[in-house]
This record gives structure tokens, C-alpha cells and sequence, in this order.
């Protein structure tokens, strides 16, 4: 393909090895809205060289340890009030009881969610932690990462904007860590957007974070969520601030791109979904702006067509439980692997777990985790078949 010449001069400077720039990429944007097979065939060709026929995902048990949060986004339903059924607080007991459950579902991850430090808003979430023998989200993490360890699950934790010294002593027992950028735009936090009553999705601080843990040296995941009220040049800025500071410290390990789905009792619940078109585009442009990436879609947010984002770029399914439900998007379940596994092979691709920290990442991880995963992985850093299967 590099021997061909394409109506977009962008897309041959990809083709070619070089680093386009912010307008290039909105120049490609603008010729793929009128056709986008140019764009993308350049990002299923650079996908097949970088990442060849693979395919992964994370088996994983989602423990969702808190679920009050000091922010309100527009289109969130994970959030919960104190009086509120679906209000999640789990104890000691119930961590240890989840993750012996998972392990006997051959999980290797354990997925850890909170919501934005809790205990800042509400007296719950104080008490909750006290009860439990802790004084902040953090630190009662840090343990609950300890008992996923111990039944053999290795903990990835997302827990809102995290300080430095909060990442280091979570580094000791998470293989990787996550933090959705969403969007490098600040219109977005302005009156009547989503992230207007949401504080900590500030982009500013949120960027801060992802270089506390460059300087770390923790691998991180991160993301865009597309079709909120963003400008499609809002997300190319975005995906160039998260290639930003992956090239100051090489510690994103995965890009997500989220599509958005419109819920129920949320701001955003008269909002259209994010167009397929729209979104096959930026997630080709992703490819296109960080070829070596690793690059994921939900395939729970796109049922009926995820298999069809193969063509597109990505390589990674991201986390899929046998076990739990999406506790973020709870309307959406997670196709059974099986299910993936089968249509990867008739696409032609190979299904293979992974860790939730990736193969090229795993010796940024702390030297004891290292040698906890070594005991359950390939020579290519993928879990073998006995320990997933």
C-alpha cells in the first residue's frame, strides 16, 4: 500500500512513516466525510503492520467499590445517591468473596471503579470508609488491590484524578492503572455541557495526572468519549494531547474510543447517539495519528457492528466479563467471549487474553507484580490458553 498515491496528500505522509500534524489530521477528517475508504484502509494497513492479526481482551471481574461521587456529568447513570438502590459499597468481605468467584471463573483482572473521592461530598462514603478501617477511596484501594492479588486476579484500578503520591503506593499492587481523559476541551465544563457540574474533568488536571503517572512510570489507559456536544476538532485535539504526553514519558498503553449512548435520569437523556459514521472516523483517525497504539472499542457499546470496527483500526476489546455486568453502561451487555472469539475467526483475526497491563508494558510494572504475571503468561506476554479458557 505504501507504493500507492491517495487523493489525501495527509494520508501518504502517514503511509510514509510521518507524523501529521493537528490541521493534516482535520484536513483527512473533512475528505473522509465525503468518502471515507481512503482513510480507512490506511488505518486497517497500519493496524495489520504494527499489530498483525491479533486481536485482545482483558477477562475481568468489574468490582465496583463505590459508586457515590463528587461530580455530576451529563450522561452518567453510574453515579448513585446515598438513598438509592443501585448504591454500591462494597466491604472487605465482599472484595475477597468477588475475586474467589472470579478466579473460579478464570478472570485475570480485576477491575476496580469508584467514583470521584466520595467521602469529599458525602457522610456515607466517610462512614463506609471508617467501617472498613480506612480513611480515604485511596487507601482502602490499595488494600482491596492487595486481596485481588492474593486470589490471583491483578487489579487495574480507575478511580477519578488521583494525586502523585496516591498513584506510587497504588503502582505496588495495580499492573496498570485508567484515567479517560474524555475530552481536551474545556468548552465542555462550560453552562449546560456535560461536564459542567463535574470539577474533575477538567482536562488540565486531567492531562496532570497522566504525566504524574509518566513521571511514575505506571501504564495507563486513557480515552476519548465521542458524540457528547464535541466538535470533531475538539477530539483530534484531544487525541493529540494524549499523544502528547505519551511521547514525553511512552506509558499510554491503550487509547479507548467510547461512543455515546444516550440514559435515562441524566442531563444528556434527549441526546442523539453518537452516529456510527462519525465515530468509525475517529477511531481511524486515531490509528492514523498514533500507528503503533493500542486502540479500543467496547464492543458491548456497538452490538450489532462491533465486529465491523475491525476494518477501522483497533486491536483490543478491552475488558469482557463472564461474571459481572457493565456497571457504567448496565443497558449494554458484554458479549459472550466465545461469541467474540468465534466472529474474530471468521473475520480472519485470532482472539487472544491479555493481562490488563499490555505485553510491551510489563516491565513498567512493579518487579514483584512482574513476577507474579510471568507465572501465567506466553513468551509473547499474553495469558496462556489453561489460564483463561
Amino acid at each position: 500500500m505504501n507504493n500507492i498515491l491517495l487523493d489525501c496528500e495527509p494520508l501518504n505522509r502517514v503511509l510514509d512513516g510521518k507524523q501529521i500534524t493537528e490541521e493534516q489530521a482535520v484536513e483527512i477528517y473533512e475528505a473522509a466525510k465525503i468518502n471515507p475508504l481512503e482513510l480507512y484502509k490506511v488505518a486497517s494497513h497500519l493496524r495489520n503492520i504494527h499489530k498483525q492479526n491479533t486481536v485482545t481482551f482483558s477477562k475481568k471481574a468489574f468490582f465496583n467499590l463505590v459508586n457515590l461521587c463528587r461530580d455530576t456529568c451529563g450522561y452518567c447513570t453510574y453515579k448513585a445517591e446515598p438513598q438509592s438502590k443501585k448504591i454500591s459499597m462494597m466491604s472487605k468481605k465482599n472484595v475477597q468473596e468477588l475475586a474467589a468467584l472470579a478466579r473460579k471463573y478464570r478472570c485475570t483482572e480485576a477491575l476496580f471503579v469508584t467514583g470521584e473521592r466520595p467521602e469529599e461530598k458525602y457522610k456515607e462514603a466517610r462512614q463506609w470508609l471508617k467501617e472498613n478501617g480506612f480513611s480515604s477511596t485511596p487507601e482502602y484501594l490499595a488494600h482491596a488491590s492487595e486481596i485481588a492479588l492474593s486470589e490471583g486476579l491483578f487489579p487495574h484500578t480507575n478511580a477519578g484524578n488521583l494525586t502523585k503520591s496516591e498513584i506510587a503506593e497504588l503502582k505496588k499492587t495495580n499492573v496498570s492503572m485508567g484515567l479517560m481523559l474524555e475530552n481536551a476541551s474545556e468548552r465542555l465544563m462550560e453552562k449546560d455541557m456535560p461536564h459542567h457540574l463535574a470539577p474533575s474533568k477538567n482536562p488540565r488536571e486531567r492531562l496532570a495526572v497522566l504525566n504524574s503517572a509518566g513521571e511514575l512510570q505506571v501504564p495507563m489507559t486513557t480515552g476519548i468519549l465521542v458524540g457528547i456536544g464535541e466538535t470533531a476538532r475538539e477530539v483530534i485535539q484531544s487525541i493529540f494531547a494524549i499523544l502528547g504526553t505519551h511521547k514525553r514519558f511512552g506509558h499510554i498503553q491503550e487509547v479507548i474510543l467510547q461512543n455515546f449512548h444516550p440514559k435515562g435520569d441524566t442531563i444528556m437523556r434527549r441526546s442523539a447517539s453518537a452516529e456510527e459514521n462519525y465515530f468509525k472516523i475517529m477511531v481511524a483517525l486515531t490509528r492514523v495519528i498514533m500507528p503503533k497504539m493500542n486502540i479500543q472499542i467496547p464492543p458491548n457499546l456497538s452490538p450489532g457492528s462491533y465486529q465491523s470496527f475491525l476494518q477501522v483500526g483497533i486491536n483490543d476489546w478491552g475488558g469482557i466479563s463472564p461474571l459481572t455486568q457493565d456497571h457504567v453502561n448496565p443497558e449494554f451487555s458484554w458479549p459472550e467471549i466465545s461469541r467474540v472469539e468465534h466472529d474474530m475467526d471468521a473475520a480472519g483475526f485470532a482472539l487472544k487474553a491479555r493481562l490488563p497491563v499490555y505485553p510491551e508494558f510489563i516491565n513498567m510494572a512493579d518487579r514483584g507484580l512482574q513476577e507474579k504475571m510471568a507465572g501465567i503468561t506466553d513468551g509473547d506476554g499474553l495469558v496462556r490458553t489453561q489460564y483463561w479458557k
